[in-house]
């Protein structure tokens, strides 16, 4: 185990990603490069062996090679380079599943799998990636990333809306920030949620301690980190999983994963947030079979953006759309229906 002070930073042109770590008292001796690649997520043997000879791994300010063990107390470093941003943005011919167009914006069902933008490890096959293939021009949002309003996670499947014009992107764009629009998700949990409906407000930041990850702050910490809302309501209750309903009234980063989690209940195979583990049930080898098998067919957090909602930019009629949960999600909820059904859960 480590003390994770793991914090990403970039410079304004996006040319280098910092990570720092600090070696726990218990860590084991361990070469620096198995080390990082243990901790920094979308580090390759080959990204970090690079990093190495350009001598850019530091050991309490020290430049070491890649075979340095790892004590108790170290700080570690590392400095990865990659291409500006606009190198990124390389058309690519990608399928996209466009559930509605006209001229001012487009409304697609991203499956799972896919990243919105390029970024950190994923510099191609990403949805911006297939869209300046189909389109010639895009604008661009404040963060120069063509035609997006919002986004979603890579491994949850669903809605978004991109814009096609200026005047589409700021009137979609002051939507989202107004709380206009609407937005849902159903999402697989973990455990017996205890009300049907329910109301999380906490403002949620980046982690303290694991920096790949935020977090609900309260108590004293409560005014940390950014406002956050999520209504929620049950579907169905399905045994030691539960399918809800979630509405968005913010959107900050992994806003549901965060907020289920708070509450106990994490969303079902959310590796990032330990829902790949079994959190509920029984120790019998053939319950830790079954949810092994359905962790086989759902290899990604159980999260859906089912519906979207908004005024047209134009012509001021409210949309709204829906999506069909994928096949996936699909096979996962029947295993557990049978599952819950049969054990008489």
């Amino acid at each position: 185990m480590i003390n994770n002070n793991e914090e990403l930073q970039e410079d304004d042109d996006n040319l280098f990603e910092h990570h720092s770590f600090i070696a726990a008292p218990s860590q084991s001796p361990l070469r620096v490069d198995k080390f990082i690649m243990n901790f920094v997520e979308n580090a390759s043997r080959n990204k970090i062996q690079a990093a190495a000879k350009e001598g850019a791994i530091f050991v309490n300010e020290v430049v070491v090679k890649s075979n340095y063990k790892v004590k108790p107390g170290d700080k570690v470093q590392v400095m990865f380079t990659h291409p500006p941003y606009e190198n990124l943005l390389v058309a690519e011919n990608i399928p996209i599943d466009i559930v509605f167009e006209d001229d001012h914006l487009m409304v697609i069902n991203k499956p799972a799998g896919m990243v919105v933008h390029p970024g950190h490890g994923n510099y191609s096959g990403t949805l911006i990636n297939a869209l300046l293939h189909h389109f010639r021009s895009l604008p661009l949002n404040s963060d120069n990333r063509p035609g997006l309003v919002h986004r979603i996670d890579k491994d949850t499947s669903g809605l978004l809306v991109v814009a096609k014009t200026e005047q589409a992107m700021t009137h979609l764009a002051r939507q989202f920030f107004d709380k206009s629009s609407e937005r849902s998700y159903t999402a697989l949990v973990w455990g017996a949620v205890e009300h049907e409906r329910g109301t999380i407000d906490g403002n949620i930041g980046r982690h303290p301690k694991n920096r790949l990850q935020n977090t609900v702050f309260f108590g004293d910490d409560a005014d940390k980190g950014k406002p956050a809302v999520t209504h929620y309501e049950i579907q169905e209750r399905l045994g030691y999983v539960t399918l809800l309903t979630c509405r968005l009234e913010t959107g900050r980063t992994h806003q549901i994963r965060v907020h289920m989690k708070h509450i106990g209940h994490t969303l079902f195979n959310d590796a990032r947030y330990g829902g790949d583990q079994i959190l509920k049930g029984t120790t019998f080898t053939k319950y830790k079979q079954f949810v092994q098998n359905c962790f086989s067919v759902l290899p990604r957090q159980g999260l859906h953006a089912q519906t979207l909602g908004f005024e047209h930019p134009v012509t001021g009629k409210r949309l709204s759309f829906s999506a069909p949960l994928p096949e996936d999600m699909t096979e996962c909820i029947e295993k557990w229906r049978n599952y819950a059904v049969h054990a008489q859960i």
